[in-house]
């Protein structure tokens, strides 16, 4: 993952809360939206993932 890649925000205007607080566009939870803008790089980089991994996860075991 490049540097500019963790710097921004991976959301993709589609900011819909699963039963989890888990944001079904980008794989956030409502904790680190909220929390992004004061992240290191190093956090964000794995925040980010984290993220993939959840939405791979979640195409996975639903009818996506």
């Amino acid at each position: 993952m490049s540097q500019d890649e963790a710097l921004h925000s991976p959301c993709v205007r589609m900011c819909t809360l699963d039963d989890d607080d888990i944001c079904l566009g980008c794989g956030r939870s409502l904790e680190e939206i909220k929390g992004w803008a004061g992240y290191s790089e190093d956090t964000r980089t794995r925040l980010l993932l984290e993220c993939k991994r959840r939405l791979a996860a979640r195409c996975r075991f639903s009818n996506w």
